[in-house]
């Protein structure tokens, strides 16, 4: 939906010192609210302003940065171009701007809407944009339902941003080994900060594959039973008729077949941390065991004389419902009591936008290391071509993630084994499916189209022509048949000194064109070589329609 703004407010928007650093504002404030407190670590009050994070870059390594825009909250505009603002990774670092040569120095413009809503103005800037795989020709009203979920942008088909709404953390808690600097896993290590010296049993809750067992670790390995064993179990794995010996062990000759002392879960992590994985899943006889070995803080081995205590810290995940479970009866309400001494909630990927490119290369640096292909991740420079486009990552942060960072891992390899070797990315069939499942897909042609990646730069002027030719100027036809995005299609056309635009139409030639073909617009189209979309808007400005 388009948002048409006064004229004096678009007027106002050259008066703008181009070369004001809102980033570097930002940070001053920033650090006038740590002054003073950073001893005590106390908590501030949460600030939200509108922020961007870069998804994709030429340079991986820039991946991750943010730069946040709070002349917005204060109703000013906000530029985006080649030089501002200035990104910077969210634990600290010097401030750079973007400083890809081919976005343009002339800045898109951000005007703050009502209700919380942005417009992105494009009138004045020649960078080819898009936002969530739409291109944006004029301006685009983006909406706060949509920032708080987080928009994607593609500039030049060179980087991946995303816009959304930015909580900067005056103090950043340690990452406990833990990749990502969204809102949401600020949280989470700012939880594992506060318990990691206690030993109250803790509840991990969440989808699967949001890492629960990494959060276990990382409360482990923050406290200071860190250098002490970590036994991880799956609780619906466990047989009932095996459960006593697995999680208490046996005495001699208790059973047959028990030719020496064994040694259960609990003793064996006697000291450390006992890890009890999918918790919703122990079947009933099991949850009476370990109902009871927690009600008394003892345990008895099978065939033992007499219990014994275990200095255990005690750590529990789900992905269960198991107040619902409780309610059917499949669940004893005391367990759960006894497990969660404290919850934490463990935030699904698709709530994490932000994170999705600090993961995505942190997986394929990984998976390149094993397959000797590292070097993949250099630096591309200002005119090379990067080994993953970045309107790749835009799609990838508008996926829904049913299976979570374990998904994400799981599509990262797909991707590196499946382009092994491979000049051309191609996205795996799975991945494809995964692009257009999507709360915001595009239409079944255009994912087509994005299943295979060129550079622009590589497609000269003729082959240009011929691919809009056969397809009577169509764009999304032709940006398939050259296997490039819709706004490197455009930027092509915008630099050809041959390929006319409908916008440099003249009355008198389209007057002319439309006596010939007896004003059938589809001959008109052939006859002028330019789109028929742009040929009608060109007709509709000269008031010929």
């Amino acid at each position: 939906m388009l948002l048409a703004f006064p004229t004096d407010r678009l007027s106002r928007m050259s008066e703008k010192n181009p070369h004001e650093d809102s980033s570097d504002e930002w940070q001053a404030h920033l650090e006038t609210e740590t002054r003073g407190r950073s001893r005590d670590r106390e908590r501030l009050p949460e600030v939200v302003v509108v922020g961007l994070t870069v998804l994709s870059h030429p340079d991986p390594a820039r991946v991750g940065e943010v730069a946040a825009l709070p002349r917005l909250a204060r109703g000013e505009d906000a530029e985006l171009s080649r030089h501002q603002p200035k990104f910077a990774p969210p634990d600290g670092g010097i401030p750079r701007p973007l400083a890809d040569p081919r976005i343009s120095r002339r800045p898109l413009r951000l005007i703050p809407g009502p209700a919380g809503s942005l417009c992105l103005v494009t009138t004045d800037s020649p960078i080819a944009v898009e936002v969530d795989g739409q291109p944006v020709h004029e301006q685009i009203e983006i909406s706060a339902k949509d920032l708080e979920g987080g928009v994607g942008l593609l500039l030049s088909d060179r980087v991946a941003l995303l816009l959304h709404l930015l909580r900067p953390a005056v103090i950043r808690p340690p990452h406990f080994g833990l990749v990502g600097e969204s809102s949401a896993m600020v949280s989470l290590r700012r939880e594992i900060e506060r318990l990691a010296d206690l030993s109250i049993p803790v509840l991990l809750r969440g989808e699967s594959g949001t890492g629960k067992e990494l959060v276990a670790r990382a409360i482990q390995g923050a406290g200071p039973r860190r250098d002490q064993p970590f036994l991880s179990i799956n609780m619906g794995a466990i047989p009932p008729s095996l459960a006593a010996a697995e999680l208490f062990g046996a005495a001699k000759g208790s059973f047959s077949g028990a030719d020496r002392k064994r040694g259960g879960y609990f003793e064996r992590a006697d000291g450390g941390t006992l890890f009890l994985d999918e918790v919703g899943d122990m079947p009933p006889e099991v949850q009476v065991l370990l109902l009871r070995a927690l009600e008394t803080g003892e345990i008895q081995p099978v065939g033992a004389e007499r219990p014994h205590r275990v200095d255990v810290r005690l750590l529990a995940a789900t992905d269960s419902d198991l107040e619902h479970a409780i309610a059917t009866g499949a669940f004893k309400a005391p367990l759960l009591h006894r497990l969660s001494g404290y919850e934490i909630f463990l935030p699904p990927l698709k709530r994490r936008a932000d994170d999705v490119g600090r993961l995505f290369f942190h997986f394929l640096r990984r998976e390149l290391e094993v397959i000797g292909e590292a070097d993949r991740l250099l630096d591309a420079g200002p005119h090379g071509r990067p080994f993953i486009p970045a309107a790749l990552l835009v799609g990838l942060a508008r996926c829904p993630w049913p299976g979570n960072v374990r998904q994400l891992r799981n599509v990262v390899r797909q991707l590196v084994v499946a382009n092994r070797g491979s000049e051309t990315l191609v996205v795996p069939p799975r991945v494809g499916e995964l692009l257009s499942a999507g709360p915001k897909a595009e239409a079944p042609e255009a994912r087509a189209a994005a299943k295979t990646y060129r550079d622009p730069g590589d497609i000269g002027e003729e082959e240009l022509r011929e691919a809009l030719k056969a397809h009577r100027w169509q764009l999304l036809p032709a940006c398939r048949h050259l296997g490039i995005s819709r706004s490197s299609l455009y930027a092509l056309i915008e630099s050809s000194p041959t390929i006319r635009k409908a916008r440099d139409l003249s009355r008198t030639e389209i007057e002319a064109s439309a006596s010939a073909c007896d004003g059938q617009l589809e001959r008109m189209v052939d006859a002028l070589e330019v789109s028929k979309q742009g040929l009608k808007m060109r007709m509709k400005e000269l008031g010929l329609r």
